[in-house]
C-alpha cells in the first residue's frame, strides 16, 4: 500500500486504455463503453500512430499545443512559438467540413533543445487570452498510444464523463487501496512505482532520443588530424603478433632509455667529481706557493711562530740576510725550549716542597 499521500503522483510512459481511465492506475476493468472501445482497437490493432500522412517531420522535436483559441490562427502561433526557439513547421488542425481550427496544434523546432524548452517554459501561457497546454508528441513516441477519437486519449472535461489520467495536466494519483500486482501483470499494465513518486509541481521530462545526443546537435563535430585518424587505422589494422612485437620493442625501447639515462648521470657526476678534485687542488697549490713566498719574503705567520711572533718588515728592509734571520728563528726556538724546561723543574721542585710540608705536618 502507499503512504496515502494527496501530493503523491505518477505519470504513463506506456499508455493502456484500462490504466488511462483509473485515477490512481489500478483498474483492472473498463469502466465506460469509451475505454471498451479504445480497448478494442488497443489489441486488434486498429491504429497505425504512423499511418497518418499529415504527420511529417521529427517527432522528437515536436510538441502538441492544445486549448487554443477558435480564433487563433497560423501566424499568431508561430509568432507565439518563436519566443522559445526556431519554429521549422506547424500544423494547425482544422475540422475538415467547416475548416475552422479545433483548438490543438502541432509545432516543430529545429532542435531538440529548443522543443524542450518550448515543452517547460510555453506551458500554461496564454495565446489569444486562452490558457494552453503543451505535450511532447505522444502519438510517435508513447507505446500504445490510442487518440481521443477511437476512446483513449489523455485529460478530458468532468462534464463529459470520460477523463484520461496519466498524463501532465491529470497525472495518477497514488493508490490508497492494496495493489493487485497479480491481475495487473496479467493484463500488461505497468503497477505504480511505489516509493519513487512525484508531486504535482515536477513535470515529467520528455522521451530522448536513443542514437543522439542533444549537445551533439548544437556543436559540430569535431575534426581530427590525417596524421590521428592514419594512425588509428593502422592500429585497427595490425594484427596479434604485430601488436606483441610492437609491445616487445616498446619495452625494449625504454630499458635502452633508461639504461642511457643512467650512463649520462653517472658521466655528469664523475665530471663533477673531477671538477671538485681539480679545484682542491688548485686551492692547495695556490695556498702553498703563497706560503713559499711569505717564507722567502720574511714573512712569519701565526701557525708557524706559534701566534707569538710576526715580523711586519722584510728581512731585506731590516738590513738582516736570510742566514742571519734563520740564526735568530733558531736561537727563539731554543730559548722557548729553556723556558718549558726551567717551567716543568719549578713545577717539580714546588711538588717537593708540598709533600716535604705534608710530612712535617704529619
Amino acid at each position: 500500500m502507499s503512504g496515502g499521500s494527496t501530493n503523491a503522483v505518477f505519470y504513463a510512459d506506456k499508455y493502456h486504455p484500462i490504466q488511462a481511465g483509473s485515477i490512481d492506475g489500478t483498474d483492472i476493468a473498463p469502466h465506460d463503453n469509451a475505454v471498451l472501445r479504445a480497448l478494442i482497437c488497443s489489441q486488434a490493432g486498429l491504429y497505425d500512430p504512423f499511418g497518418d500522412p499529415k504527420a511529417t517531420g521529427d517527432p522528437y522535436c515536436t510538441i502538441f499545443v492544445g486549448h487554443l483559441s477558435r480564433q487563433t490562427d497560423e501566424e499568431t502561433l508561430r509568432k507565439a512559438m518563436n519566443r522559445y526557439g526556431r519554429v521549422k513547421s506547424m500544423r494547425l488542425v482544422r475540422d475538415i467540413v467547416t475548416g475552422s481550427s479545433r483548438g490543438y496544434a502541432f509545432v516543430e523546432y529545429e532542435t531538440d533543445r529548443e522543443m524542450r524548452r518550448a515543452y517547460e517554459d510555453a506551458h500554461h501561457s496564454i495565446i489569444d487570452g486562452s490558457e494552453v497546454i503543451v505535450d511532447y508528441y505522444r502519438q510517435q513516441l508513447m507505446p500504445g498510444w490510442i487518440p481521443r477519437r477511437l476512446g483513449g486519449g489523455l485529460g478530458g472535461k468532468k462534464e463529459s464523463g470520460q477523463l484520461r489520467f496519466g498524463g501532465r495536466e491529470r497525472p495518477f494519483r497514488a493508490p490508497l487501496r492494496p495493489i493487485p500486482y497479480d491481475e495487473l501483470k496479467r493484463l500488461g499494465i505497468p503497477p505504480p512505482p511505489e516509493g519513487r513518486y512525484m508531486t504535482r509541481f515536477q513535470d515529467p521530462p520528455p522521451p530522448r532520443r536513443k542514437s543522439s545526443n542533444i549537445d551533439r546537435e548544437e556543436s559540430p563535430p569535431r575534426r581530427r588530424s590525417r596524421d590521428r585518424v592514419d594512425d588509428s587505422s593502422h592500429r585497427r589494422q595490425r594484427s596479434p603478433t604485430e601488436d606483441d612485437g610492437h609491445r616487445r620493442k616498446s619495452s625494449r625501447d625504454r630499458r635502452e632509455e633508461s639504461q642511457s639515462k643512467r650512463s649520462e648521470m653517472s658521466s655528469i657526476t664523475q665530471e663533477e667529481i673531477r671538477y671538485s678534485r681539480h679545484r682542491k687542488e688548485m686551492i692547495y697549490d695556490g695556498s702553498h706557493r703563497k706560503r713559499r713566498r711569505s717564507r722567502e719574503s720574511g714573512e712569519v705567520s701565526l701557525a708557524e711562530g706559534g701566534g707569538s711572533y710576526r715580523e711586519e718588515k722584510t728581512s731585506s728592509e731590516a738590513g738582516h740576510s736570510p742566514d742571519q734571520h734563520r740564526d735568530h728563528r733558531e736561537q727563539r726556538h731554543e730559548s722557548r725550549h729553556s723556558k718549558h724546561r726551567d717551567r716543568r723543574h719549578h713545577g717539580h721542585r714546588s711538588h717537593s716542597k708540598r709533600s716535604e710540608s705534608d710530612d712535617y705536618s704529619r
